[in-house]
């Protein structure tokens, strides 16, 4: 009933205010055909662990010296051009709405893993309430519904604020500020295949912290889906 009746409020306000092209301006969708044609796609050689962009071999030296928590990671994107005004809108502009749009390209790219339940990575409480809401809760949700999978965005919780990291880009210093950071609920992932979301990812860091907390409550694996990802 609650997809009905957002289907029918979605319809009225379209009627009311005709949605624009985020990127382009042109009328008719959030995001074109157009503009959505021309992202930059995560492509090339890369890593089957990270995804980082590999020269060599299948796992790029960082995932063999430290195997991360996550079986694998997968991005749709490359955080440049397009991407990252997607990326920037969605997350700090409140247009929630490109959610389903952002999601329907990460599946259509990326697939989705074999999972039991689709997770996102957790905002603090303190930076929920700022914020207004978990951008990548609203990805989760639209993955999970286009794979026919329960979303749960209480299955992992971030225990502890921890400092931004957007202008930390040391590997080992994004690490040591996110780890511990998050704790699962056993009752609820116990046993469970996850399938962790996050808009973007950069060097892994914060997925792997997440993962680690799923797997010490119990869950079998762990595969993460991103819109974007920084090489």
């Amino acid at each position: 009933m609650s997809n009905v009746i957002e289907r029918a409020s979605r319809a009225a306000l379209d009627l009311l205010f005709p949605p624009q092209c985020a990127l382009c301006g042109r009328g008719g969708a959030l995001l074109c055909g157009a503009c959505a044609a021309v992202l930059p796609a995560a492509s090339g050689r890369r890593c089957e662990r990270c995804a980082m962009p590999v020269h060599s071999g299948p796992v790029c030296r960082h995932c063999l010296e430290a195997p991360p928590a996550f079986a694998s990671i997968r991005s749709a994107f490359v955080m440049e051009e397009g991407a990252r005004r997607l990326v920037h809108e969605l997350k700090y502009e409140g247009l929630t709405s490109l959610a389903e749009p952002m999601a329907a390209l990460v599946v259509a790219r990326c697939g989705v893993p074999c999972a039991d339940v689709v997770v996102p990575v957790p905002l603090h409480s303190s930076r929920g309430r700022s914020r207004g809401y978990n951008q990548s809760a609203a990805l989760a949700r639209r993955i999970a519904a286009a794979a026919g999978l329960p979303c749960d965005a209480r299955a992992v919780r971030r225990i502890r604020d921890t400092a931004p990291l957007a202008h930390t880009m040391h590997r080992d210093e994004r690490r040591a500020i996110v780890a511990g950071a998050f704790a699962g609920d056993p009752r609820r992932v116990a046993g469970r295949r996850i399938l962790l979301v996050d808009d973007v990812v950069t060097t892994g860091a914060t997925l792997d912290a997440c993962a680690a907390g799923l797997l010490a409550a119990g869950a079998r694996e762990v595969r993460c889906l991103t819109f974007a990802r920084t090489d």
